[in-house]
């Protein structure tokens, strides 16, 4: 590895961790993102420098995030591994399983702590401050989930726009309130 491909697979190594999962399985998601060819596991401990039992390990975790694929080639037994997808894809990817580990579970509790009739002026405040949460939380699995099937072309267009977004949002409720 040249020290610029190094610099990025370490790099990798730690948004793995803020990602969701160690820093291993992000330097081997990270070195096969930037590798032309799909990698053996082999290559991949020989390249990381670390046990092929852990390989084993980080690429059953990035299959169960479905972040890689597995190649064969004709005449060779080895298995092979590649990113599965474009980058677009693999945020898409990164995000749902975090949606499902993560937003999930919140909103599951949140949803049955709202059932509940509050007991007292404390139970009501939470309840209160617990549904904004839920609120916020919906919306933003709600918005993931259209972002999600949106064309990636498309996708990339409204993620440029940012700012402007906001802009033509103030100009249309100045428009109204003056209408």
């Amino acid at each position: 590895m040249t020290d610029k491909i190094a610099a990025f697979v370490m790099h990798c190594g730690e948004m793995g961790s803020r990602w969701g999962f160690n820093r291993t399985v992000g330097q081997m998601y990270g070195l096969l993102i930037i590798h032309e060819e799909a990698l053996s596991a082999i290559e991949i401990s020989e390249t990381l420098n670390i046990s092929r039992g852990n390989v084993s390990m980080g690429i059953k975790e990035l299959q169960s995030w479905r972040l890689v694929k597995v190649l064969h080639k004709p005449k060779d037994r080895k298995e092979y591994y590649m990113p599965a997808g474009t980058i677009w894809e693999m945020a898409i990817r990164v995000f749902e399983e975090r949606r499902k580990r993560e937003i999930d579970p919140t909103l599951s509790l949140l949803r049955s702590n709202l059932l509940d009739e509050p007991a007292n002026q404390q139970e009501i405040f939470a309840q209160k401050k617990m549904h904004e949460i839920h609120d916020l939380l919906e919306t933003i699995t709600q918005w993931a989930s259209e972002l999600q099937i949106m064309n990636p072309d498309k996708l990339n267009t409204l993620m440029k726009l940012g700012a402007g977004v906001s802009k033509i949002i103030d100009m249309k409720d100045k428009f109204l309130k003056n209408g």
